[in-house]
């Protein structure tokens, strides 16, 4: 699968379901943290392993003849730095499974496609990958002003349609097509009320981190690309998941770029958070330049918990937060 994507960018696959074997399901199964928090189903980790293989086959025929079905995902929250709650949607057991079998038989495909510039929730890749690509571009390109921006509620804004077209780009497996539905269309349940989500989907539950990633590399990603080519001079980007740091030598690209960046996020019902999104001078030459005209040193941005700013020829990080785990290889 993979070295038919990488040849053929307009390849289609037609039958990736039988992929989701019996091994692949208990391959899944066994990373999931025995100790999580169980869905709405109740069944924890432990409960389900008491009689593994026959629940594995039982859920392995169920897949492939379309008996299975999703269930809701049980709302929980957990504290935000800025004091608020962030919802997270806990999936049950065997939700959680297959899941976890599709993402890996996807990425296959996917992890040809997407840019060297994404490291948010890629095999082999974490936050660390993400500050040291930032860390030499920042370093070693002409960067003068820097697009610091996130995402407003970007997991519950993803609009199913579109998010079904860009799927349908590469995947043409009706079954697997139908189970991505049955996941988002299984809504959520809090305080035992059942929730329709008729747009987004549940972070944390193990596709979410693939299906935005699929987003933004047809909203944003391939834009960039293509929005390079029209700037004067050159432009660097690394995208964490929803997070993304953009930096510039010219600071009337900058400025063009951010402008055009509203409206096409817009189109595909995204808009950056006015909060935490920021155009701000900065990079080492621009410490120069400042440093010429009697300013004081350029301002800092925080990526992924560590804080970014300059200090004379290079760039200095402190107080990361940033942990190996976020790379998709931890436990869930």
């Amino acid at each position: 699968m993979r070295e038919v994507a990488r040849r053929d960018k307009d390849a289609r696959f037609t039958a990736l379901l039988h992929h989701v074997t019996l091994w692949r399901l208990r391959e899944a199964y066994w990373p999931i943290r025995p100790k999580a928090a169980p869905g709405v189903d109740g069944v924890r980790w432990s409960d389900y392993g008491l009689d593994l293989e026959v629940n594995l086959q039982d859920l392995h025929v169920r897949v492939q003849s379309g008996r299975y079905r999703a269930l809701p995902s049980r709302r929980a929250y957990i504290p935000k730095a800025d004091g608020r709650q962030r919802p997270l949607g806990i999936a049950a057991l065997e939700d959680k499974i297959v899941q976890r079998a599709v993402v890996v038989v996807l990425n296959a495909v996917y992890e040809v496609d997407f840019r060297g510039f994404t490291y948010g929730f890629r095999p082999g890749r974490g936050p660390h990958d993400a500050l040291d690509a930032l860390s030499v571009g920042l370093y070693r390109r002409p960067v003068n002003w820097v697009l610091d921006a996130d995402i407003r509620d970007f997991f519950g804004q993803l609009d199913h349609a579109w998010l079904r077209k860009f799927l349908e780009h590469r995947i043409a497996d009706k079954r697997v097509l139908r189970l991505i539905q049955k996941w988002l269309a299984a809504g959520v349940v809090e305080d035992g009320e059942w929730t329709a989500c008729e747009e987004g989907s549940p972070q944390g539950a193990s596709v979410s981190p693939l299906l935005a990633n699929v987003y933004l590399h047809h909203v944003f990603d391939l834009w960039v690309d293509w929005r390079r080519t029209q700037a004067r001079g050159e432009v660097i980007t690394v995208r964490f998941a929803d997070d993304f740091i953009v930096g510039f030598e010219c600071g009337e690209d900058a400025r063009r770029f951010q402008d055009e960046l509203r409206q096409r996020l817009a189109k595909f019902g995204l808009e950056l958070h006015p909060g935490k999104t920021r155009l701000i001078e900065f990079g080492r030459y621009a410490a120069r330049g400042r440093q010429r005209r009697g300013l004081g040193k350029p301002e800092t941005f925080d990526f992924w918990g560590s804080r970014t700013s300059v200090r004379g020829r290079g760039r200095e990080r402190s107080g990361s937060g940033a942990s190996r785990s976020q790379s998709g290889r931890g436990r869930s």
